[in-house]
This record gives structure tokens, sequence and C-alpha cells, in this order.
């Protein structure tokens, strides 16, 4: 199942948020940790031309210090950023070989797949054109990457069987969260025989700080091991996996990480019943009960953003990050082309159309206080 080979160890190195000293990348850190991961057996780097200076820094930090076999790495094409032709889509490919230096990627992705973003890769032929840079070899395995429901995911991968796998957002907290889906797109990946690659184990980094009441049950079992620890063995314990990206910033997450997957091998009974209760702890904690099916958003004479409204100030509520909340709200809403919520005119027609029955009007006047 693994392109990596069965032995090689379920942690990828994430270098979407490299550290950084004046908002410059630290290449002397990064090289640090470049030598920590590789000298702990694990090979797997995950950069993409859309990281600012991610791919630079790994050329300065990996491919110039390492033979190109001791690792792997995987690059992204982000089509739907700023591209109006297939030749400024294409042109990312070129750029990122340059940036990195490396030769060729043993991983390439088209990246962020759902929603408005999908077009793109299909309005410029991306399926065939990866193939002919998988033929050429300058690529050895070609996927993508995925923020949608289910539904879109079955529609993507029936259309294109020739992917070889698919990268997906998988942590303890969104496996039931109605608005992620991740236990139903893992599932739709797994039933196409999709090895899958995970990002986003630990939700950004807030399931390294989750509600107290969640802290306090994966502390009471094992008191030596960090919580975001919990979180990525979640993932890494989940069959048909080929690694787990962790997107490490500093010395200290590469540490550890490392700590507990070096010798990982899967969760005993016992751990799975304390995630379970850490799941069940998380799903009573009080949040907007919305489903994202965006009936509202259909008869919504503003076009106002709802459900993305919805999931940032569920953010804010269970992980007390008024900052991660707002940026949840400038994506989901703002980089949607839809109105914010203080543009609500209270006419009342979303309420009337929500099968959750939710006060919309009373909900988006906390998030206009909360987050705008």
């Amino acid at each position: 199942m693994s392109y990596l080979g069965d032995d090689v160890k379920k942690l990828g190195f994430g270098l979407m948020r490299l550290p950084k000293e004046n908002d410059v990348i630290d290449i002397e850190q990064t090289k640090e940790m470049v030598d920590l991961f590789l000298d702990a057996g694990f090979t797997y780097f995950d950069t993409a031309w859309a990281y600012a200076g991610s791919e630079d820094a790994i050329r300065q930090a990996l491919v110039e210090r390492y033979p190109r076999e001791r690792f792997q790495l995987a690059t992204k094409n982000a089509a739907w950023i700023n591209c109006k032709t297939k030749e400024e889509a294409y042109a990312q490919f070129d750029t990122s070989l340059k940036q990195t230096g490396a030769g060729y990627f043993d991983f390439y992705l088209l990246h962020n797949l759902g929603e408005a973003r999908s077009h793109y890769f299909d309005d410029f032929d991306m399926w065939n054109w990866v193939q002919e840079k998988k033929k050429a070899g300058l690529i050895k395995h070609v996927g993508f990457s995925f923020h949608s429901t289910p539904e879109e995911l079955e529609e993507i991968l029936t259309a294109h069987p020739e992917m070889e796998f698919v990268q997906l957002q998988i942590n303890y907290a969104d496996w039931e969260n109605p608005a992620i889906q991740a236990r139903r797109c893992y599932e739709v990946a797994r039933k196409h025989e999709k090895p899958v690659i995970i990002m986003e184990p630990v939700k950004g980094g807030m399931l390294a700080t989750p509600p107290e009441s969640v802290t306090k049950i994966l502390k009471d079992a094992e008191p030596e091991s960090s919580v975001a620890s919990w979180a990525v063995r979640f993932a890494a314990d989940l069959p048909g996996v080929i690694t787990v990206l962790s997107g490490m910033s500093n010395v200290e997450q590469m540490k550890d990480n490392l700590s507990y997957m070096k010798d990982f091998t899967g969760l005993t009974a016992e751990q799975k019943e304390t995630l379970k209760k850490a799941q069940e702890e998380l799903s009573r904690i009080p949040l907007i009960p919305c489903t994202s099916c965006n009936y509202c958003a259909k008869v919504c004479p503003m076009q106002i953003g709802i459900s993305g409204s919805f999931t940032a100030m569920n953010y804010l509520t269970l992980y007390h990050d008024k900052e991660r909340a707002v940026g949840q709200e400038n994506w989901l809403v703002g980089g949607h082309g839809l109105k914010r919520a203080n543009e609500c005119i209270e006419c009342g027609k979303c309420e009337e159309a929500c099968p959750q029955h939710i006060a919309i009007r009373e909900e988006l006047k906390k998030v206009s206080q909360d987050l705008l």
C-alpha cells in the first residue's frame, strides 16, 4: 500500500510552517530539523509552490545537503491561484523544479481541489498534463489534495482513477464534524483503494491546545505524552495511510514528534478508548449545529457566507483562538467572495430553509460582534 516501503515510518515533515526569524524562514534551524528527521529514519518532506519561501528553504536545508535517494519530496500545483491560462498553471511546475533543485518530485499533487477550485484543473487539462510529466520521469507518483465534500471526492476519483493517492484533512476532532466530514472522505478514498496522505492531523496546532476538559482526559491517561501526540497517533493508526504530515515550526516540535513516532506501531485498545472519550467530550461543547448543507445560502438575498461564519465561530468556541477563527472567517467567507455576517438584513429566509432550525440571525449577530 505504501509507496515509501512498508518499513518506512509514518511521519511526514510538513514545510508550510517553517521556523522564522523576523518573518524570514530560519534556514539554520530548518537544517537542524531536517537532520533530526532523517537521522530518526523518516524521509517524507511536503512543500508547495504556494508556500512562500518553502521550496527555496528546503533546497538549502535538504536537497543541497543530502543525496537525492535519501528522501522523498512532494510539492503541489495550485492552478486556481492567479492563473488565467494553462501555460501559467504549467509554469508552477518549472518554478518548483527550479526552487527546490530536486530534479524530480517523488509526489506531485494537484492542490486543494474542491468547490470552485476544481474546474481549473479540468479547464487547463492538467490531468493529462501531469501524466505526461510522469512519463517524462519528472514525477514518480501523482495525486491530489482535497478540501470539500465526500460526494465531490467520489466524483473526482470516479472520473480520474489514474490518480495514485489522495491527501485529506483528518484528525480526531473533525472525524465526525459535519462541516469537514473527515471520516466519510477517508472512507471514499478507501472504497476507491487510494492510499491516503493525512494533512492537518493537529488541526493547524489547535489540537495541541484543545479545550481544558479534553486536555485533562489525555493527560490523565498519559501524563508524560504531549497533547499533540494523541492527534498525530490517531491519524497514523488508520489503515491505508502513506504518511501523516506534521507542520513543524521549531526544533522542540520536531523532537516531540520523533519521540513518539520513531517506534510507533499502532494504538492500543486503551489509547483508542481514551481518544473516544476525548471525541465525546468535544461533542459535548455547545456549538452552532450547522452541517454546511447551505440551504440557507440558496435563499439568502445578500449572499452571506453563513456556514463559513458559523464554522469560524465554532473554532472560537472550541479553541479560544480569535486570530485563527478570524483567519477561518476570512478564508471561508471573504475568500469565497461571499458577504460577511454584519451585512445581514434579517429577512429571515435563511431560518425558514434551515433543517437544523438554527436561529441564524441571532448567531450572525454574535459572529459580527466577536469576529468582525
